[in-house]
């Protein structure tokens, strides 16, 4: 993993609250994800943080559903409430992969600055996040996980 500013630590969890977790260490910015499959999850765009596998702590698992929602990613969610939660990279090791875990989760999401928007191709025109981060399509931004795959 890169060398990046980390935040202390922060709790979240579903909306029933029969799911809690307790991210260790995440960097201090999040990504969003304009996909198709990250609308159709979150019913809007995906905000995002990745927190190492080592640094999760989840209560209330039993109540965790996932998804495979493609062939390289599997999305989580809370059964009772629909919450969603995370996802997580089914290749090439899933049982330690890291959690993308939405940023709508966390307790407390203030600062947490928006750094990257990948997808930018399959955005809807009528929003646009401000700001001067990056902004990838689609082909670049799977370009750039074959250049680097820990990205």
């Amino acid at each position: 993993m890169s060398a990046e500013p980390i935040s202390a630590g922060r709790a979240g969890g579903c909306l029933c609250g029969a799911v809690r977790f307790v991210a260790a260490q995440l960097p201090a910015h999040m990504h969003a994800c304009h996909c198709s499959m990250c609308r159709r999850s979150s019913g809007a765009l995906s905000l995002s943080v990745v927190v190492p596998f080592a640094a999760m702590q989840v209560t209330g698992a039993e109540h965790v559903t996932t998804y495979a929602s493609s062939d390289w990613a599997a999305r989580s969610f809370c059964a009772r409430c629909g919450a969603g939660l995370w996802y997580r990279l089914t290749q090439p090791d899933a049982a330690t992969a890291d959690y993308y875990l939405s940023v709508g989760a966390l307790d407390d999401p203030n600062g947490l600055p928006l750094t990257r928007e990948i997808y930018i191709d399959c955005k809807p025109d009528g929003y646009a996040l401000a700001g001067t981060h990056s902004r990838l399509t689609g082909a670049e931004f799977e370009a750039s996980l074959q250049a680097n795959p820990e990205e």
